[in-house]
């Protein structure tokens, strides 16, 4: 089967598994983290094939959208024994599915460039404008208030913890979002990633002043 045959059953496949989901972590969100590992693995020197198969499926596996980590896992692996015969490739790209994870911060960095690489690829869409629209998405997916000012950022989260109730959409920037920025892997992500970190900085500052009525533009509007 070609490259191309692989993806487009990649990308039905995925379309399948999320296309109801309203988390954050729907179709849109696969093709975005896509694109981008595509365009990093070019500027790298990386496999684009293994970057863009692990981009595609990487959510699938996620724990957040199955019944435990072990089910999506395989569920991830049913797919690519089927639909390949390259067992080394297989390999790369269930090694970069199952450690890529944020996961509160608990996991060992990756060891190939491909899984770098698609690790900055899906930690760059957790940032900037689309990062800040997923917050909120997410939070609202879990039934969590978007700002508690009583309910504070909680530091050196667990891995247990880390997936709780408790929190906000706000304090999501101080306990992941704003931490990206440190852990990106490639020179291009880290370009990417300064930037959409500073967007981020800035909306923050504008939504605690509309949170406590204190636009200070207010008065050069004549209102």
């Amino acid at each position: 089967m070609s490259s191309c045959a692989i993806m487009d059953r990649a990308e039905q496949f995925v379309k399948e598994q999320l296309q109801n989901d309203s988390s954050g972590h729907d179709w849109w969100h696969i093709d975005r983290v896509r694109k981008m590992a595509v365009k990093i693995a070019k500027k790298e020197g990386a496999n684009e094939f293994v970057c863009e198969l692990a981009s595609l499926l990487h959510d699938v596996a996620d724990e957040k959208l199955n019944s435990s980590k072990e089910a999506g896992f395989n569920k991830v692996y049913g797919w690519l024994e089927t639909n390949l015969v390259d067992v080394h490739t297989i390999n790369e790209v269930l090694n970069i599915i199952s450690t890529m994870s944020y996961n509160g911060g608990h996991n060992p960095p990756m060891n190939t460039l491909e899984g770098q690489i698609v690790q900055d690829a899906d930690r760059l869409d957790a940032m900037g404008a689309i990062g800040i629209a997923r917050t909120f998405a997410y939070a609202g997916w879990k039934g969590q208030f978007m700002y508690d000012p009583d309910n504070k950022p909680r530091d050196d989260l667990s891995e247990e913890n880390y997936r709780d109730t408790k929190g906000t959409a706000i304090n999501h920037f101080y306990e992941k979002l704003f931490k990206l920025k440190g852990l990106m892997n490639t020179e291009w992500g880290k370009k990417i990633a300064s930037y959409r970190h500073q967007y981020m900085e800035c909306y923050l500052l504008q939504f605690y002043k509309e949170w406590e009525s204190a636009d200070e533009e207010l008065e050069d509007l004549n209102l």
